[in-house]
């Protein structure tokens, strides 16, 4: 037991810490994957409008136009080939989407693509270092020189296109100058169209203003939030707790499992010494207290069935003795008969004990059989009525002085019962036997089918059964009246066997009061069909 928990507790640790790993493995990749979008959206505005500005360009206007705008941004602007770039097919489709990609080079390291012209498989990119204010600010002249293309009052309007069309990453405004929330040295450097840098609202991002030249427009850009990364030693820290306080919580509810298994198990060791009166505590209706149900089911099934092989054995050393005893008495008689009328006497006398042996041992063979396990049975439609006949037919010379009346009140559909005929015949024998033994003078036995249901009812007019004795009856070797002479017959094994075929056919079978006759009615019933 204590091994199996030890494993458990075990795996449950390897699981912390493997868990632990991959969420820092996780946490890193997320973080490069945030950091690579986060550049492609910073790069994309700028990227996008400038390769969409080169593509009605020829050669040498491109050429012109790259020198003036690496002077602006800082960083060296070229011109490649598509096949040159040696990018994998998913970078490819992503180009030609109109996509701006930013695959780092090393730390630090940047390098930009966009493309330029399809028919022409034109690539433009730049190796950036980080997003500076320099970048910012040849953004701002990018899109301020598309702007003054446009009349004052529709700026807005263009802007809005201009960031839609181009993929900005980040919100663009314009604002007229009386409107805007400088100071007045901000308000001078705009004047001399300068670019002003400011903290955004919160503190944590950047804005960068602009004036348009020749209106009274500023072109703002911003807030630029920097990219922070998922602080990894905050992050395990916060999931090992996590984790620490599921384990807890794990370890609790196992610990709790792992008590109630050991009371199981103390209860079966003390079943094994010997102690059949121990029982498991039932906690709960989930599967261990089903499985401490299902044992003390079984503790009290063993206990049942070690206590019907005591009374069994004391119950079979009494009933040998008698005919034993007859036996070794007959033995002593046969050594000292007087003429061959007294041996013959003596010799049938022992014949008969022999034959009472032989139906002793047939009895206890058969109650065993039927009590010990299921039996092989053979369910066919048997015709009950007729199996019925056959019995009374067999008992009739046998008790002459008893009137056996029976009765088929199925209206036929007795005649078509799932059951094993043999065992169902040897049930309606011990039946009709016990009742003649009892009977004064009538036996009577019906048949009927109710609710889907076979019942026989053997019904006589003897002393009848007391009803605190009823259940008792069917216990084996069992007698109401122990002074009853042999000369009453059978073992007390009879209704034990009764009972025991009517369950495996999973039928009942039980005692009442006659009601016609007013001694005992046995009634035994069974289902018409087996599934």
């Amino acid at each position: 037991m204590n091994s199996i928990f030890i494993r458990i507790y075990g795996g449950m640790l390897l699981v912390l810490i493997a868990v632990s790993c991959l969420a820092l493995i996780s946490i890193r990749m997320v973080n490069d994957v945030r950091a690579e979008d986060y550049r492609e959206r910073m790069a994309t505005g700028t990227f996008r409008l400038m390769a969409d500005n080169l593509e009605p360009m020829d050669t040498a206007e491109r050429q012109k136009a790259l020198a003036v705008w690496s002077r602006l941004i800082g960083v060296p602007l070229e011109l490649n080939s598509l096949d040159s770039l040696q990018l994998e097919s998913s970078s490819w489709s992503r180009l030609i989407r109109g996509r701006v990609l930013a695959r780092s080079k090393g730390p630090g390291n940047v390098r930009v693509y966009s493309l330029v012209d399809l028919a022409e498989e034109v690539v433009l990119t730049a190796d950036i270092q980080r997003i500076s204010e320099q970048l910012g600010r040849a953004t701002l002249f990018l899109i301020a020189d598309e702007l003054v293309r446009h009349p004052d009052t529709e700026m807005p309007r263009w802007l809005s296109e201009l960031r839609r069309d181009k993929g900005f990453g980040y919100p663009l405004r314009l604002t007229r100058l009386a409107e805007a929330d400088l100071d007045t040295d901000q308000m001078r450097r705009l004047d001399e169209f300068d670019t002003v840098l400011s903290l955004g609202p919160e503190g944590n991002a950047v804005m960068m203003y602009m004036k348009i030249p020749d209106t009274q427009w500023v072109l703002s850009m911003g807030p630029v939030y920097q990219m922070q990364d998922y602080p990894t030693e905050m992050l395990l820290i916060t999931g090992l707790l996590a984790l620490s306080l599921s384990g807890l919580l794990i370890y609790l509810l196992v610990r709790q499992l792992e008590q109630r298994l050991m009371n199981l198990e103390s209860a079966a060791l003390h079943i094994t010494r010997g102690n059949l009166d121990a029982r498991a505590e039932v906690i709960g209706n989930d599967s261990v207290g089903s499985l401490a149900r299902a044992f003390n089911d079984m503790a009290r099934h063993l206990q049942s069935l070690m206590s019907i092989q005591r009374e069994m054995i004391g119950a079979i050393s009494h009933e040998l003795r008698t005919p034993v005893a007859r036996l070794r008495f007959g033995l002593e008689m046969v050594e000292s008969a007087e003429g061959e009328d007294a041996l013959k006497r003596y010799l049938e006398s022992m014949d008969g004990d022999l034959t009472e042996l032989d139906k002793l041992v047939d009895e206890i063979l058969t109650y065993a059989r039927l009590e010990q396990s299921a039996p092989a049975l053979v369910l066919a439609p048997v015709d009950v009525p007729a199996v019925i006949e056959q019995v009374l037919a067999e008992l009739a010379p046998i008790n002459p002085q008893v009137s056996i009346e029976f009765s088929d009140r199925s209206r036929g559909r007795a005649c078509w019962v799932d059951a094993e005929k043999r065992y169902l015949h040897r049930a309606v024998t011990n039946l009709v036997s016990n009742a003649a033994r009892h009977a004064a003078g009538r036996v009577k036995v019906v048949t009927r089918v109710k609710g889907g249901r076979c019942q026989i009812t053997v019904e006589d007019d003897g002393p009848g059964i007391p009803e605190a004795y009823r259940e008792h009856i069917f216990t084996p070797f069992l007698r109401l009246d122990d002074s009853r002479t042999r000369a009453s017959g059978g073992y007390g094994l009879g209704l034990s066997i009764v009972r025991r075929v009517v369950y495996w056919h999973d039928g009942d079978a039980r005692v009442e009061a006659s009601r016609d006759l007013g001694g005992a009615a046995f009634i035994i019933d069974w289902p018409l069909r087996r599934q």
